[in-house]
């Protein structure tokens, strides 16, 4: 056994977040060490332009529980990418060992000098709250730039504002995933927002309840927590919080009397009531409830919770409404292509699960055609196969979950067209024949699956059906 630790740190994962980390730590003047158990020549060219920049990199990298038991010296720490298990058997040997195994979110939290952090998480929502809490700070004239899972890597964004600036912004805002919180258990944001909680990614965290309880940390060690009273597990689960900025996109009325909201919508303005446990009722119409030009309730539920986020910062109601007018949207969430002969193109490759594809056919006028496939999850598609049934005449299945998803189909009753495709290259001109042919409104891709079969992540693959879309 090893006898004693070097001041190496290895980072695990040669992805946009490893990557990062590792520009991290070798600004701070570490030795780093970048391991990737794949190899090709895409990555061959990102290790060659890291290791211009002192950082070592091993391609093909063996990361067996062995790895370390014949070193010399033993890492200072390892930093993992989202993509590796936590549990992984390497991970676990190197804890036993006494090693400090920290997910790439650590380094950044502790290198972003004291700036406060704004976290999102949730399994649907969290990326287009990004945007919305970003923008309206922004707006505002207030540096606030965003990252995380979104845009740029934590550890990218903090080394690039906070290490190599002058001038450090006034706050960071931060989408956070499951797989990112779980190994990063001493993340505290100073705004903690908690979108929704459907089951996803069960093949990860085993169950329901090690899903939720993994994103609750990241609220309950939040100086102030924001969470949407609309969504059916939060709400279930509202009497075990003792403080919580509550929001829901109805009227507070329609919540029960124990859960008292803090924003709500009613007779088309927001309101915003600043003691939920006084006596008194009064409250502050604050703005307009439909300055947000995004279609679906889903996402009246996201500006509240970004509005909520804003009073935090000491935004007023004015600012923030003539700031949500100006919010040009997210891309690869419900976003508009184009129209071509009196079809839209929306890009939902977002949606990556059945919650959020289902919120996508409930955000929209039917009748559809979909585009759906690639990594299937696992989890209930019922209620996504009822959504397709009312609001689609075509599905278009494509990629690896083609035969899955066609018998999930057929024996949840769908009385629409199925269309099968390999990929989007021959999908979506068969999805825009069908359009025109049965007379729908729109062509929607909303995949309700994971894309590593076929690309690199969600906007990979959204910017691919982009380029099919424009070249129709």
């Amino acid at each position: 056994m090893p006898s004693s630790t070097s001041d190496l740190q290895v980072v695990i994962g040669l992805g946009r977040s490893g990557i990062g980390a590792a520009r991290l730590l070798r600004a701070q003047g570490r030795p780093v060490l970048l391991l990737e158990q794949h190899h090709s020549a895409a990555l061959e060219q990102r290790a060659a332009g890291l290791r211009a920049e002192g950082i070592q990199v091993e391609l093909g990298a063996s990361l067996e529980p062995t790895r370390w038991s014949e070193a010399a010296a033993l890492p200072a720490a390892v930093v993992v990418s989202p993509g590796m298990r936590w549990d992984h058997p390497l991970l676990i040997q190197l804890r036993q060992q006494g090693i400090s195994v920290q997910g790439e979110l650590v380094p950044a939290w502790r290198s972003s000098a004291g700036v406060p952090w704004i976290g999102i998480t949730g399994t649907n929502g969290k990326t287009t709250v990004t945007h919305l809490v970003s923008h309206l700070l922004n707006q505002a004239g207030i540096d606030a730039p965003m990252g995380g899972n979104v845009g740029n890597s934590a550890a990218e964004l903090v080394l690039q504002r906070c290490l190599s600036s002058s001038s450090p912004p006034q706050w960071l805002v931060m989408e956070l995933s499951s797989y990112q919180i779980e190994a990063a258990p001493e993340i505290a944001p100073q705004i903690g927002i908690w979108t929704t909680l459907t089951p996803d990614h069960l093949e990860r965290h085993g169950s329901v309840d090690a899903y939720r309880a993994i994103k609750r940390g990241l609220l309950e060690r939040s100086s102030l927590r924001i969470l949407n009273a609309d969504d059916p597990d939060l709400r279930a689960h509202a009497a075990s919080w003792d403080a919580a900025f509550w929001v829901t996109a109805g009227p507070r009325e329609h919540l029960p009397p124990s859960l008292q909201p803090s924003l709500w919508i009613e007779h088309e303005r927001v309101w915003h009531r600043r003691d939920v446990k006084a006596d008194n009722t009064t409250a502050d119409d604050l703005m307009a409830a439909d300055c947000l030009a995004m279609p679906g309730a889903h996402n009246r539920q996201n500006m509240l919770m970004a509005v909520a986020a804003g009073l935090a910062a000491g935004l007023s109601g004015p600012q923030m409404e003539a700031a949500l007018a100006r919010f040009p949207g997210v891309p690869h969430r419900l976003e508009l292509l184009r129209q071509l002969d009196g079809i839209s193109y929306y890009n939902d490759s977002k949606a990556t699960n059945y919650d959020a594809a289902e919120v996508a056919l409930q955000a929209l006028q039917g009748p559809l055609v979909v585009l759906a496939g690639g990594e299937a999850k696992l989890g209930d598609g019922s209620s996504w196969v009822a959504a397709l049934t009312r609001q689609s005449q075509a599905v278009v299945l494509y990629g690896a979950a083609q035969a899955p998803f066609e018998g999930l189909l057929r024996e949840g009753g769908y009385d629409g067209r199925i269309i099968r495709a390999e990929g989007l290259s021959d999908g979506v001109p068969l999805a825009a024949a069908a359009a025109s042919e049965l007379g729908c409104r729109a062509v929607l891709l909303s995949p309700a699956c994971a894309s590593f079969d076929q690309y690199s992540d969600f906007e990979a693959r959204g910017e691919h059906f982009r380029a099919l879309v424009k070249a129709l």
